[in-house]
């Protein structure tokens, strides 16, 4: 049988209740059940994101709200097990939009075939080399248009696109690189990756520090919104780009943070923008070149968060846990360990 998480109830504002998500058992499909093109996969890993919170909302979205009784939405990598598919062969690496379940079965033209570069993994396609890495690549590139001698300032900067974000301003000629994150630990990670300078935002003068540090900027790259971004926009240089990923301290609230000095961007003639790492599909080679690269040459280290307690059942709990600040890294949920020996029957 097939354990699956679905949706049962939409979440008000405020953190997820435990009433929000039910488990399921449904029949694996077997290779004869399957029709032509199809593929069952064994997933290995899946991906928690706070985007998924907003994607719990009956709103429009860049994406549609998952369903009332609907698998909960997420990436994951995995094995294909049953395969109808010249394409897909058994024991193949594949990366698709799984959700939380055990085991999914679709047309693998919904799948990608991986094949990590070297010094890469199949999980890595959830990290570096898939939407994190991504998000981070184009966010910085084509929105924020980083160049030699830019200030930037990245706020989430330990989480799984800031960590990211931070190592390719770092590698860029002369850029002051300041990271912003949530603990001691956190701040310690990001100096030892290059950070000129960090801000832990719990610390009671984060203001006063993010004054004195920064001075000003040239590129802003926000994954928290709320009062931080409010206080980064007195803090522009003229023309500097402010790019919106994320707004974690949003999520949950019921109102969002009502911003107080957006008029500075007329004054400093300044850019805030926000972007969908979607939109890029079609570049996504260019991305994981650059990326894949970069791992190699060793100039791009990474950390993931693994939940590891309860299999595809604690993907509830780990998505609770990024609200709160538990993660240093990607947070990913290890719902399988690879052995391949007790499904290859399917």
């Amino acid at each position: 049988m097939n354990t699956r998480i679905v949706l049962a109830n939409r979440p008000a504002e405020g953190p997820i209740p435990a009433n929000t998500f039910k488990q399921e058992q449904r029949p694996i499909p077997r290779k004869e059940d399957l029709k032509d093109g199809e593929v069952v996969v064994k997933v290995m890993w899946l991906s928690l994101d706070p985007a998924m919170r907003g994607w719990l909302r009956d709103a429009r979205s860049y994406i549609p709200p998952v369903k009332i009784n609907e698998v909960m939405r997420a990436a994951g990598v995995g094995k294909v097990v049953a395969s109808k598919c010249p394409n897909r062969q058994v024991g193949d690496e594949v990366e698709g939009t799984f959700g939380w379940q055990e085991y999914w079965h679709g047309p693998s033209k919904h799948t990608e075939l991986l094949h990590p570069p070297r010094g890469a993994s199949a999980l890595d396609y959830l990290g570096p080399l898939g939407s994190s890495g991504l998000t981070a690549y184009f966010g910085i590139t084509d929105v924020g248009k980083i160049k030699d001698g830019d200030t930037v300032v990245v706020s989430g900067a330990a989480g799984s696109v800031g960590l990211i974000v931070t190592q390719i301003a770092v590698s860029h000629p002369n850029c002051k690189v300041v990271g912003i994150a949530g603990s001691a630990s956190k701040c310690k990670t990001l100096k030892d990756l290059g950070c000129h300078a960090t801000i832990n935002y719990k610390d009671g003068d984060w203001r006063k520090q993010f004054k004195d540090t920064v001075g000003f900027f040239d590129i802003y790259f926000d994954n928290v919104g709320g009062e931080m971004l409010d206080l980064a926009l007195t803090r522009m240089n003229p023309h500097a780009k402010i790019v919106m990923c994320g707004a974690i301290s949003d999520y949950n609230a019921g109102k969002p943070y009502r911003l107080g000095n957006y008029q500075a961007l007329i004054a400093q003639k300044g850019t805030l923008q926000g972007f969908i790492v979607m939109d890029y599909t079609k570049r996504y080679h260019e991305g994981r070149a650059y990326l894949s690269k970069m791992l190699q040459e060793g100039k791009l280290k990474y950390k993931y968060h693994i939940v590891d307690n309860n299999g595809v059942n604690g993907c509830e709990e780990g998505l609770r846990g990024l609200f709160t600040g538990v993660n240093e890294g990607k947070m990913v949920v290890k719902v399988w360990d690879g052995n391949m020996e007790r499904v290859s029957k399917l």
